[in-house]
C-alpha cells in the first residue's frame, strides 16, 4: 500500500471512535496497493538480499556497549523491557532521517493505525478533548456505550480502570493519545471511567462495555439561502469506507438537479487512501490528470479513473490547517481542472507520498518513496495551498461562516 497521508467547534477533537487516529492519520494518507503482493515480494528480497551498502563500514559494538551497560546499571531493572527497546532502536533509525513520515510502528500502534483508516473499532463512543486543562467528554456519539450509559458532554473524566489492561491510572498529565489508548480496546471488554459533572456533589463511576465502533468518513446534508441550495458534504478522512458510503451520497446528489452546486467540505480532513482522493476527484473531473507522483525512479500519472456523475454540478471546497495529504490533492485537482474556488485558510502542506509495509510481527514501516504533484505542476509540500477566499469560522456565533461564504460564491 501507499499513503500519501473541532475549543469545541474548530479545536481538532482526538475521536475515542477514531484516534482521529491516527497519530498518524493526521497527516499521512494511504493509498490501495494495486497489487498487494508486490510489498511482499518486496520484502521478501529484502530479506534475502546481500548485507546493506557499507555494512562492513557500521560499527555495532557501541550499541551493544550502552545496551550492556543499561542492563547492568539502570536503577529500574523492570523498566527494561527488550521488544521496547529493539522497537525504539528502529524508530531511532527512521527518526535519523528528519522526515516525519518515514516512521516505524510497533505492532500496537500499526494495528490502532489500521482500524482508524478501515473506521471501525472497538470504543465506548465518545469525542475527548480537554476543557480547563482536565480531560473531559466533548461528546458522546449517538446510540453508542457511552450515551446509553448517560455521560454527557462536559463530563469530565478523572481516571481510567480496566481490568483485563491491568490499569488504574489518573488522568492528570495524560496526552490526547495515551487516553484513547487506554480507553479503546478488544470488542466485548469492559472500562471503568471515573467521571464528575459541573453541578454534581461528587465523582462517579461508570462501566462501559466496549463495542464495534462505525465513523462514517461521508456525511450529506443541504444548506440553503436567498434562493440558493447546496449539497453540503463533509468528507472527514479517505479511508475504507469512503467509496461505498462515497458512491451513495452522490446518487443522491445527482438525483436533485434544483441543486445550486456542492459544497466539499474538506477542513480537518487530515488525508487517507491516494485511491480515493482521485475516485473523488474523478466524480468531478471529466478527463485527464488528478495528480503526478515523481519516484526515485520513476514517475507515475493518475488521471480520471470513472464517469463522474458531478462533472457539471458547480463545486467550490472548504480548507483549513487541518486539511493534508489527499484532501490537499483534491482541493488542488479541482481548483486546477474544475476552476473551483477554495474557500476557509491555508492547508497544511504534506506532499509526500509513503509505501505501507507490514512486517512479519505485525509492525508497520512507512517510507517515503516519492512526492505528488498538483496538475498545474505545483509542489505544495510544507507551504499549503493558499485559499482563493480567506474566510475563518467565527466560534462565537451559531453560524459556520466559511460555509455562508461558499454558498454566496457560487
Amino acid at each position: 500500500m501507499q499513503f500519501t497521508s473541532n475549543s469545541l467547534k474548530s479545536l481538532i477533537i482526538c475521536l475515542l471512535l477514531l484516534s482521529i487516529g491516527s497519530v498518524i492519520g493526521f497527516q499521512v494518507g494511504l493509498r490501495k496497493q494495486a497489487n498487494p503482493q508486490a510489498s511482499i515480494a518486496r520484502l521478501v528480497s529484502l530479506k534475502s538480499a546481500a548485507a546493506p551498502k557499507d555494512y562492513e563500514k557500521v560499527d555495532f559494538g557501541q550499541f551493544w556497549e550502552v545496551w550492556q551497560i543499561l542492563e547492568n546499571q539502570y536503577l529500574d531493572p523492570k523498566k527494561l523491557d527488550t521488544k521496547k527497546q529493539v522497537y525504539g532502536a528502529i524508530q531511532g533509525m527512521t527518526s535519523s532521517l528528519e522526515d516525519p513520515y518515514t516512521i516505524y510502528l510497533p505492532p500496537t500502534d500499526q494495528k490502532r493505525s489500521s482500524e482508524d483508516l478501515a473506521g471501525a473499532f472497538g470504543g465506548v463512543g465518545i469525542e475527548l478533548g480537554f476543557r480547563e486543562s482536565t480531560l473531559a467528554v466533548i461528546s458522546p456519539i449517538a446510540g453508542n456505550a457511552a450515551e446509553k450509559a448517560g455521560i454527557k458532554a462536559g463530563d469530565f473524566i478523572l481516571n481510567i480502570k480496566d481490568t483485563k489492561k491491568d490499569l488504574d491510572i489518573d488522568t492528570n498529565g495524560l496526552s490526547l493519545q495515551e487516553a484513547v489508548n487506554h480507553i479503546r480496546g478488544e470488542i466485548g471488554t469492559e472500562v471503568t471511567l471515573q467521571l464528575a459533572r459541573e453541578g454534581g456533589e461528587k465523582p462517579f463511576d461508570v462501566t462501559l462495555k466496549r463495542e464495534e465502533i462505525v465513523v462514517p468518513s461521508v456525511t450529506l446534508t443541504y444548506t440553503e439561502k436567498d434562493g440558493k441550495k447546496a449539497a453540503l458534504v463533509k468528507l472527514s478522512r479517505f479511508g475504507g469506507r469512503t467509496d461505498q458510503e462515497w458512491g451513495k451520497i452522490v446518487s443522491e446528489i445527482a438525483s436533485q438537479p434544483s441543486l445550486t452546486g456542492v459544497i466539499l467540505d474538506l477542513r480537518n480532513n487530515p488525508g487517507g487512501y491516494l485511491d480515493g482522493a482521485i475516485d473523488v476527484g474523478s466524480e468531478f473531473i471529466k478527463d485527464g490528470k488528478v495528480v503526478t507522483q515523481e519516484g526515485r525512479y520513476k514517475n507515475q500519472e493518475y488521471p480520471v479513473n470513472r464517469q463522474g456523475k458531478l462533472v457539471n454540478v458547480p463545486v467550490n471546497v472548504l480548507v483549513n490547517k487541518g486539511s493534508a495529504s489527499a484532501s490537499e490533492i483534491v482541493a488542488g485537482a479541482l481548483r486546477d481542472r474544475r476552476k473551483a474556488k477554495l474557500i476557509g485558510e491555508n492547508t497544511f502542506g504534506k506532499g509526500t507520498v509513503q509505501d505501507a509495509l507490514e512486517l512479519d510481527n505485525g509492525a508497520g514501516l512507512h517510507v517515503t518513496v516519492g512526492r505528488w504533484l498538483l496538475p498545474s505542476g505545483e509542489w505544495i509540500h510544507e507551504k499549503g495551498i493558499k485559499p482563493d477566499i480567506e474566510v475563518v469560522d467565527d466560534e462565537k456565533t451559531p453560524d459556520d461562516e466559511v460555509v455562508i461564504k461558499a454558498l454566496e460564491s457560487f
